[in-house]
């Protein structure tokens, strides 16, 4: 049962996935410890040193059912995590317990086992955000023709499509996207380095043979799933890996926030709105409203999760000399946290982008209320073709134009502008065209194609590489 007298972080009771949890807990930790220990094993066993297939198998056969309970009670008493895990795996393969961790320093599992955790979540977060850009992609190709007054500095400006405005969405995730995939293509194991970094105890297990400690770094890491390895370490791997991971996850979260703050904006203005649900309560005292809750613990979230590069950066640069401690309980915290709620954020958006709800009269209206400014250059044209004078029509839309805004701002009317000039003699050239001049897909120029273009040469391409990875439902938890 749930113990509701303690603090309980609500990345886990409120927002995270359980996929997510579970990559940075305990139980897959200490699992990865296991798996380190027993590939430095064979390997050592491989290269010489007086290992038995007996011992390893011993240890193969107990790396999945970790004693926790013994493992804290070793812990209580040493004071030291992985000595209290090498103690506990001991005592349930007895026979190994000499050769466990021969050789190795702490961050042998701590650093491979976190580098592997880090590769693991940022896996979790692509195929995620591989399935916000197929939801947003197709709502931009199901909106690519529905014109949208677009805005500059929030204020209405040259027309556009719902489905371009969305390719400004998925054209920020593309470039995260590619950010993520560069930065997955060099993640590198620490190796077997020893305690600052120089192999020494290695060399001092092989007599100085330096081919066979290099030989033995290349046997871990491959028995660990990887070929790739910092050349150098000082105690830890470098923790500028940890700033450019947290850098990645605050690119994805600048992209959503951006997303939700629009989606917000035009929830406003009744044009779009997020899903609401039959039953959910926008407010507790206006019970008419509908709040964009969703697009708001995007923003929550994802502000948390901008502001931490910086506290990276600060354990980063203060690493002295070869390491210090006081990385680790920082980093306990900061890279999971990272993680969590970059999960949490991308798992609202995929709700919100495969729900959105259109409004397209409401777009239509606000269209209507700006278009005939827009319209008066296509209206003085359509004229001037007629025979009439540029400079002369071009004073009286002017007049009439400030004759409507007057009428919109300040008698808080309809824009009239179109009536006026149907009703001005020198315009008669356009009073028949007007419908057609009025169009508003006249407006929106290139949107509809550019959508299509964009989505075919730079989205498709991506989706098709991780079409295993579609087909995920973005669910909201509370």
């Amino acid at each position: 049962m749930e113990d509701f007298s303690v603090y309980q972080n609500p990345l886990n009771t409120r927002y995270a996935s359980k996929e997510m949890q579970h990559n940075f807990s305990d139980e897959k930790r200490f699992k990865l410890w296991r798996k380190c220990w027993i590939a430095l094993a064979e390997s050592e066993m491989e290269l010489g040193l007086n290992i038995t297939q007996a011992q390893v198998d011993e240890l193969k056969a107990h790396a999945e059912d970790i004693n926790f309970e013994l493992a804290q009670q070793f812990e209580r008493e040493v004071r030291h995590d992985v000595m209290a895990h090498v103690k506990a795996y001991g005592a349930q393969a007895p026979q190994a317990m000499p050769i466990i961790h021969l050789g190795a320093t702490s961050c042998f599992v701590n650093c491979n086992s976190e580098v592997i955790i880090l590769d693991d979540a940022l896996d979790i977060i692509l195929k995620k955000l591989v399935n916000v850009m197929d939801k947003l992609k197709k709502f931009a190709l199901t909106y690519k023709d529905v014109p949208a007054l677009g805005f500059t500095h929030l204020q209405p400006a040259q027309l556009t499509t719902v489905g371009k405005r969305a390719t400004l969405w998925l054209q920020d995730l593309e470039m995260d996207y590619l950010d993520l995939m560069d930065l997955k293509s060099h993640v590198k194991l620490r190796g077997v380095k020893g305690t600052t970094g120089t192999q020494a105890s290695f060399m001092e297990l092989f007599n100085g043979d330096e081919e066979k400690v290099k030989e033995l770094e290349r046997r871990v890491v491959k028995k660990l799933g990887y070929d790739k390895v910092y050349g150098v370490t000082g105690q830890t791997y470098p923790r500028k890996f940890d700033y450019n991971v947290l850098c990645v996850l605050s690119q994805i979260a600048q992209s959503a926030y951006k997303f939700a703050g629009d989606i917000r904006i035009l929830q406003n203005m009744k044009e779009i709105e997020e899903p609401f649900e039959k039953k959910q309560i926008g407010s507790s005292a206006m019970a008419y409203k509908r709040n964009p809750m969703r697009s708001e613990r995007i923003c929550s979230l994802a502000r948390y999760v901008m502001s931490l590069p910086t506290n990276s950066a600060m354990t980063s640069s203060s690493q002295w000399f070869e390491r210090t401690l006081d990385d680790s309980a920082n980093r306990r915290i900061v890279n999971a946290q990272a993680f969590l709620a970059t999960d949490a954020i991308l798992n609202i958006y995929m709700n919100v982008a495969e729900n959105l709800v259109v409004y397209e009269k409401v777009i239509a209206k606000h269209i209507q209320a700006e278009l005939p400014f827009m319209a008066t250059e296509n209206i003085m044209m359509e004229c001037v073709k007629a025979g009439g004078n540029r400079q002369e029509l071009h004073e009286v839309i002017r007049q009439l134009s400030m004759e409507a805004g007057k009428n919109v701002k300040v008698e808080g009317k309809e824009n009239n502008l179109i009536e006026l000039i149907k009703a001005e003699p020198l315009f008669a050239a356009a009073k028949d065209k007007m419908e057609e001049i009025l169009d508003a897909k006249n407006f929106v120029g290139r949107a509809p194609s550019q959508t299509v273009e964009f989505i075919e040469n730079e989205i498709q391409p991506i989706l098709d590489r991780h079409k295993n990875l579609l087909g995920e439902r973005g669910e909201v938890n509370v």
